[in-house]
């Protein structure tokens, strides 16, 4: 571990935390140097929602490396891509009934988040973009000026500009949730914003859920304001709260959607924006990247869609969120003066610690007992759990044991 301490930059963090030297994973098990095994509820924060090397994912991967399958191309066409493109086309959009376009601006979701809000500024010929408090959206510039972290946004050393911070759906008691909103999309025309963005479950923030109601409201302002609505389903998109979109239960269509972390099943870095054909603006390398084209990625995430042939994931998701949801019931029902609430929606839940030191400390005790499991919120107060969506119910039922254990010993 010298070579960490000694070459690696201050900025790391989770390994900070989990002080081990990992070497093998499978589902949703991780395994140290030392021979020691870890469940976990981390799940490359929300990058493997299929767990760690499924196999029905390598298989595929490894015969295209064996094939000597072009790996770097750019944007140049490859089978990889279109295998890809036909299977999002025919597995997701169509039986959706969603007409959208893809875009590929790079590797990451900070990457998807910035073509998106350049997209929407090009489109409308508007600066303003209205984020909401508690988001995340990424560390690059333009989606630092729309992420509520005030650590995070520190860090940009620069004015982060040409955003309006609103309150997320359960802001302020009292009155219209969507009055602000209605506020700023009732000036002139050329005064309102270009575009929304938000995620519907805010996953760092805190797990905070937006109910369907308001995302159809705030849908229905965007449409008739003229501004553009762009969904954030970077960390719960892919399955995590159930569908394979997290807005499809709210029927709302919105104007952008970006995706990242989960696509391409193993985590293997790749993002993509979806796009309404007429927002198409862009003129021929107007935005582009070295790596739009991570071929191995397109491998796997073809690979993955096939869970989504069928409602047998989802249907799983659910199953699994009713038993995360009752185990975090009744630390909050024992420990009520401790744990001030339990948020999320499918298999992204929190539990809200009323002294927010207290989250750090079972996440630390949750590690000393082979349990991987972050924290999250604007003071770090909530207790965040991610398992990997296809993880079997006696690995779930003893993740949550360890869990309940660290809080109590924390306790």
């Amino acid at each position: 571990m010298s070579v960490i301490t000694d070459l690696e930059s201050e900025v790391r963090s989770y390994c900070r935390a989990w002080p081990a030297v990992f070497t093998t994973a499978r589902g949703a098990l991780v395994e140290d140097e030392a021979g020691r095994s870890y469940i976990d509820f981390f799940a490359g924060a929300g990058a493997l929602n299929y767990g760690h090397n499924d196999p029905r994912l390598l298989e595929p991967l490894l015969a295209y490396l064996a094939d000597g399958g072009i790996l770097h191309s750019l944007d140049m066409t490859t089978r990889a891509k279109v295998d890809f493109l036909e299977r999002l086309r025919d597995v997701i959009l169509r039986p959706r009934g969603l007409d959208y376009k893809v875009q590929f601006p790079g590797p990451t979701g900070t990457n998807a988040v910035e073509a998106a809000l350049k997209l929407a500024r090009k489109v409308t010929g508007r600066p303003t973009v209205v984020a909401f408090r508690d988001g995340f959206h990424g560390m690059t510039l333009g989606s630092l000026a729309v992420t509520s972290n005030p650590s995070k946004r520190a860090g940009a050393g620069v004015p982060l500009e040409h955003t309006v911070a609103l309150p997320f759906d359960g802001g302020p008691s009292g009155g219209d949730p969507l009055a602000p909103l209605a506020a700023l999309l009732d000036r002139p025309e050329a005064e309102r914003p270009a575009a929304v963005i938000l995620e519907t479950v805010q996953a760092e923030g805190g797990v905070n859920v937006a109910s369907d109601d308001w995302l159809r409201g705030l849908s229905a302002l965007c449409e008739r304001g003229g501004v553009l609505l762009i969904i954030d389903d970077i960390q719960v998109g892919c399955g995590r709260t159930g569908p394979f979109f997290s807005f499809e239960p709210a029927g709302i269509r919105p104007d952008i959607v970006t995706l990242s972390k989960s696509l391409s099943g193993v985590g293997q870095p790749l993002s993509l924006v979806l796009l309404r054909p007429e927002l198409d603006a862009w003129a021929p390398g107007e935005h582009n990247g070295t790596f739009r084209g991570n071929n191995a990625a397109f491998v796997t995430a073809a690979a993955a869609l096939d869970y989504w042939r069928d409602d047998g994931l989802t249907r799983r998701v659910e199953r699994n969120a009713v038993v995360m949801r009752a185990a975090l019931d009744g630390l909050r029902e024992r420990w009520p003066d401790r744990f001030t609430g339990v948020r999320g929606r499918g298999m992204i839940q929190g539990l809200v610690c009323a002294r927010p030191a207290e989250a750090g400390r079972i996440a630390a005790e949750a590690y000393a007992r082979g349990l991987l499991v972050e924290t999250c919120g604007p003071e770090d107060e909530v207790v965040k759990l991610l398992p990997p969506l296809t993880i079997d119910e006696e690995t779930l039922a003893s993740g949550l044991d360890r869990l309940g254990e660290a809080a109590e010993a924390v306790g």
